[in-house]
């Protein structure tokens, strides 16, 4: 037996009622090995219900039962999907113990292949270098001064207090592939997907911390009260003096978001004045977003680890439509996706996929069995009808 504030949760879940935290303290129950038993117990059940609301024939839903129930004890896909489909009936999520997807279902033919891009490194003389992961080198500035190291998935930058010329760097990181940086005062950057930084290779020992940003990283800001740390990402400041938050400012992106994690961080809009420049503090757990159309930051409380899993190597989406899931599966699988359901495209999942474990395939033939949503494979690109 469980307890019965959890078995609530549970039904809570299946009828679609769950709110975030009840999919959070889920997400934390089934991590014992005996919940996750349980749990699994019940979502054979629900399947069964499901499949029974959706086909009367007793035999083929008997079959279609078994053969889940064999699939699931050769392999697990940790695929966590929750759809709030209006078509949809009542949705299964999978939260950490997902039925199988042989790998089998996917013909040689039909793989998708990521396309190989690399990492780049731009000097300030405009040299461009591919910095291959795993790597271990010295970084040389153009008076063939030593400034720092690579370090397997990180470059690292000296402290040079006495610096009197600013020079910069940018990095870029393609689609499908995720770097790290130590800047020279001893803040922390992790890049997302997609992504490039401009940073100097010191800073100013007079001046605030500047750095540009397009795409997403998270930052662990080394703490200096004299010297203000600022990501600037084109149409928005991100002002800090030591503190930890998620920045996700990609082109394609409505929003501008600041998701504060611990510490203090202020957010101005490029372009005012200084009398009239409005700051918008943000405190821990909350999240500032700036609409790139209508120029106005909206501060909300949120779950920051929702914003924050892509460093763990997870997808999670709450509320979030068809299309931007699809954009961001693009971005971190590094593939091309053509949606031709218009339909589909502004409905809205709940969605947590481990990158690390689900190949891409295994992504879609899961929307392909429960949500029915057909697609194919054409000259490398997934194509949804």
């Amino acid at each position: 037996m469980i307890p019965k504030g959890v078995e609530n949760q549970i039904v809570k879940y299946f009828s679609q009622s769950a709110d975030i935290h009840d999919l959070d303290f889920l997400n934390e129950w089934i991590k014992n090995e005996e919940n996750r038993s349980i749990f699994k117990e019940y979502v054979k059940t629900h399947f069964a219900i499901n499949l029974t609301m959706n086909d009367p024939s007793f035999d083929k839903i008997k079959d279609e039962l078994l053969r889940e129930i064999h699939n699931d004890k050769k392999s697990l896909i940790k695929v966590k999907l929750l759809s709030v489909l209006k078509y949809a009936a009542i949705a299964i999520l999978f939260m950490g113990i997902g039925f199988a997807i042989s790998k089998n279902e996917s013909s040689a033919e039909g793989l998708i292949k990521p396309r190989e891009n690399s990492i780049t490194l731009k000097s300030a003389t405009g040299e461009v270098e591919v910095i291959k992961e795993n790597g271990s080198q010295q970084l040389i500035d153009e008076k063939g001064e030593i400034i720092g190291a690579q370090k397997g998935k990180q470059l690292v930058y000296k402290d040079q207090k006495n610096t009197s010329e600013i020079q910069y760097n940018t990095l870029t990181i393609p689609k499908g592939k995720q770097f790290g940086l130590v800047l020279s005062d001893g803040t922390k950057v992790q890049l997302n997907a997609g992504s490039s930084m401009t940073y100097p290779i010191a800073f100013s020992p007079n001046s605030p911390r500047k750095v540009e940003l397009t795409g997403e990283a998270y930052f662990e800001v080394s703490h200096d009260q004299k010297r203000q740390f600022i990501v600037n990402t084109q149409e928005l400041d991100v002002k800090v003096y030591g503190t930890r938050f998620n920045v996700a400012n990609y082109p394609e992106d409505e929003n501008t978001e600041v998701v504060l994690v611990e510490g203090s961080v202020a957010l101005s809009k490029q372009g005012e004045t200084l009398k009239k420049k409005e700051e918008v503090f943000l405190n821990p757990g909350h999240m500032g977003a700036y609409n790139k159309r209508d120029k106005n930051i909206v501060d909300q409380k949120v779950n920051t680890s929702l914003y924050t899993s892509w460093m763990e190597g997870n997808l999670v989406f709450r509320n979030e439509t068809f299309e931007n899931i699809t954009r961001k599966l693009e971005r971190h699988y590094n593939v091309v996706i053509i949606n031709n359901n218009k339909d589909l495209a502004d409905e809205t999942f709940n969605a947590t996929i481990e990158m690390n474990q689900e190949t891409i395939e295994q992504v879609f033939n899961y929307f392909n069995k429960i949500y029915r949503i057909e697609y194919q494979i054409v000259e490398n690109k997934i194509i949804i009808n």
